[in-house]
């Protein structure tokens, strides 16, 4: 079977409703790979900073989390600019840095990057 080559792909993407961007390990249900997964959610324009792109933008953010190495394995962000919300999850999956570690890179206040609090929040930390 022939893939779509990436480029085709990706604009795909850029014009998918609601501006959809996910790792592909954005699925709690992760213990087939043998890892022991928990989801968080949070509503993506539920920042300070989201009030800059207007009010109801929506959409929801969420990180999956491999429990036993308290690590990002898979990220969802739909919603208005979310694109670079991807990029930084990306780089948090591939370093395996743990959600301790994370917390101390503090999202700049207001902009629509507290979403990474947000989410460090609903996890409890």
């Amino acid at each position: 079977m022939d893939e779509e080559p990436l480029d085709a792909r990706a604009s795909q993407d850029a014009r998918r409703p609601h501006g959809l961007v996910h790792h592909p390990r954005d699925d709690p249900d992760l213990d087939p790979a043998g890892i022991a997964a928990r989801a968080v959610d949070v509503p993506t324009d539920g920042t300070a900073g989201a009030s800059f792109q207007g009010k109801g933008t929506g959409g929801t953010s969420r990180l999956v989390i491999d429990e036993s190495k308290k690590a990002i394995v898979g990220a969802t962000f739909t919603g208005f600019e979310t694109a670079d919300f991807l990029h930084a999850a990306t780089i948090a999956v591939v370093g395996e840095i743990r959600l301790d570690r994370l917390r101390h890179a503090v999202a700049a206040y207001p902009t629509r990057s507290e979403i990474w609090l947000k989410l460090l929040e609903e996890y409890g930390l």
